[in-house]
């Protein structure tokens, strides 16, 4: 066992010395991150990583098991979690409390008993003399804040745009982090109070930060999607428009689903995902045209889309936009031919995934067009 860490100790040095120099980054105590921050000092150092080498290796079934340590969730500490470590050592935590603050905060919130987290990115531009969007990002199921954050980063967004950018932390049900998008039943697997943690979240951003209640944007992959979908359905008196990648709606949320208000929608999916199929199927999974349907009637949106249609390495994506809807509401979709259960990698007219959303969803508030 000593010979394991001592050995590991040695390799995970050079590669984190090696990291380092090939990054040369340098982040200051109002822009990093504190996952990682083990010892509770607000600096990833080097007493954090002798306590990550305690113990890589481990798992669930062991004594020194440190479910802080596992990034990803996976029941053991493995070198997926020391890359994750990697990437967060020689950075500082700042508390958050100086809303002046620009960077990127993992924050926590106490709501129905349980101490929930997030992590909020307050852009360069922001100096709180102006109302700014926000934007709440929801990761799939098993999904971590902080990995996702990387996976689908709307910080280079936020710069540009000036938007306060939130990826909030699910739950865990069965072991995995999740978004409860059900309604409160016997049926229902998860108790996780989470329209209630979002409301909350909500009201706390914008008591701290200058933020334009009429411009609160969801967005979510898989998991994620199916709770940005119910929050339009039954918390649309907070959103002003949603969008979806790789996600659809239960058939409870279609049945039960009351918005306030025309709701914009923007759908990326692909025809080859297999984990929520485009044509819906068991489970009470919406297929994407029924999801359309849906949202194209509620918002008495032409029936008839304007279509289009292009191609990005390789890869065929068609786009569907039912205009003229209340309010100048919308409905777009993008239909990824053969795309798989992913945070798309494509661009269409130059546009990424979180560009596409952006520019959606950006164009309206709460009562339509801004």
């Amino acid at each position: 066992m000593c010979q394991r860490i001592t050995t590991f100790a040695i390799i995970a040095i050079a590669l984190m010395l090696i990291a380092l120099f090939i990054t040369g980054r340098t982040v200051p105590s109002t822009a990093a991150a504190c996952p990682g921050d083990f010892d509770g000092n607000r600096r990833v150092n080097i007493a954090d990583f002798l306590a990550f080498v305690v113990v890589f290796g481990t798992s669930s079934a062991d004594a020194n098991y440190n479910s802080q340590m596992d990034f990803d969730s996976s029941g053991s500490v493995e070198i997926a979690d020391f890359l994750a470590f990697v990437e967060v050592f020689g950075t500082e935590c700042g508390d958050g409390g100086d809303t002046n603050a620009t960077g990127l905060f993992t924050q926590t919130l106490f709501h129905n008993g349980i101490t929930r987290e997030y992590i909020i990115y307050v852009p360069g531009s922001y100096d709180g003399t102006s109302k700014v969007p926000l934007m709440l990002n929801f990761h799939g199921y098993g999904g971590i804040a902080n990995q996702y954050l990387k996976y689908a980063d709307m910080r280079p967004l936020a710069d540009i745009e000036n938007f306060i950018l939130v990826y909030p932390q699910g739950t865990l049900l069965n072991g995995y982090p999740h978004w409860n998008s059900g309604l409160e039943s016997d049926n229902n697997k998860s108790d996780a109070d989470d329209f209630g943690f979002v409301e909350a979240l909500i009201d706390e951003i914008c008591s701290r930060y200058n933020i334009d209640s009429a411009r609160v944007y969801s967005c979510g992959y898989s998991n994620g999607a199916f709770f940005a979908y119910a929050l339009a359905c039954y918390h649309s008196d907070k959103i002003a428009a949603i969008g979806s990648v790789a996600g659809t709606m239960m058939e409870e949320t279609y049945n039960n689903c009351r918005p306030v208000h025309p709701m914009a929608m923007i759908n990326i999916h692909g025809t080859s995902d297999y984990v929520v199929p485009y044509g819906g199927g068991s489970a009470g999974l919406l297929s994407i045209d029924e999801v359309l349907a849906y949202w194209v009637g509620f918002n008495n949106a032409s029936n008839t889309p304007i279509v289009n249609r292009m191609n990005d390495r390789g890869v065929t994506i068609e786009h569907y936009s039912y205009t003229d809807g209340d309010n100048n509401t919308s409905v777009e979709h993008y239909k990824v031919i053969d795309g798989g259960h992913v945070w798309f990698d494509i661009g269409y007219d130059g546009s990424n995934t979180s560009r596409l959303i952006w520019n959606f969803v950006s164009r309206y508030d709460i009562h339509g067009t801004n």
